[in-house]
């Protein structure tokens, strides 16, 4: 069975939920998640600068990241596994100025989102040993790197912990646990 891309809008503009072009046979299946020229005839600019895969255990958060300059599209895939990906508009002039949608990512459904520059983004692990896959049209920035607490309660992100086993399970970096408030994110910068 072959599956061609599809490109779907969301109510965030420039998110975009992908289904990758996908090909299945006997022998398994052959993906293709990027290509400049698909991307391109359907309106979509996103010129890769690096690629990053992360491995996480079940019930580590990953949230919510940006880079307060040099801000870096992304497009994200749980290549193996299974995430719950969230995203957050933190573009001051977007009608969709701090929505956020969310989006389960799924090794074996090859379905990927594109973050637009502007966005916070992070993610649920569901499964043990998810593999992620972030293929970046900006470098990254140690210097700017930066986020929002997950569990800010301006933003409210439902995170379903119960798909864990509840907060108690929840496993976050110390980098995760010391991340600004929505408030002290609008005092410092405003909106991006």
């Amino acid at each position: 069975m072959i599956q061609k891309f599809e490109f779907k809008e969301t109510e965030i503009k420039d998110l975009f939920e992908i289904t990758p072009f996908n090909a299945d046979d006997i022998r398994g299946c052959f993906t293709k998640d990027y290509s400049k020229e698909v991307f391109e005839a359907n309106g979509i600019e996103h010129n890769l600068s690096e690629v990053f895969y992360t491995t996480s255990h079940k019930g580590v958060i990953r949230a919510l990241h940006f880079q307060r300059e040099k801000h870096q599209p992304k497009l994200v895939r749980c290549i193996y596994g299974h995430v719950y990906d969230v995203v957050v508009d933190l573009r001051k002039d977007s009608p969709t100025f701090k929505k956020w949608l969310a989006f389960d990512l799924i090794g074996e459904k090859h379905n990927e989102i594109l973050v637009p520059a502007g966005c916070a983004h992070g993610y649920l692990v569901l499964e043990e040993n998810s593999i992620v896959s972030y293929k970046c049209a900006e470098k990254f920035y140690g210097e700017y790197d930066d986020g929002i607490l997950w569990d800010d309660a301006d933003i409210g992100v439902e995170w379903g912990l119960d798909r864990v086993g509840g907060i108690e399970n929840v496993i976050l970096a110390e980098k995760d646990l010391t991340l600004q408030s929505f408030k002290e994110f609008m005092d410092n910068y405003g909106g991006f």
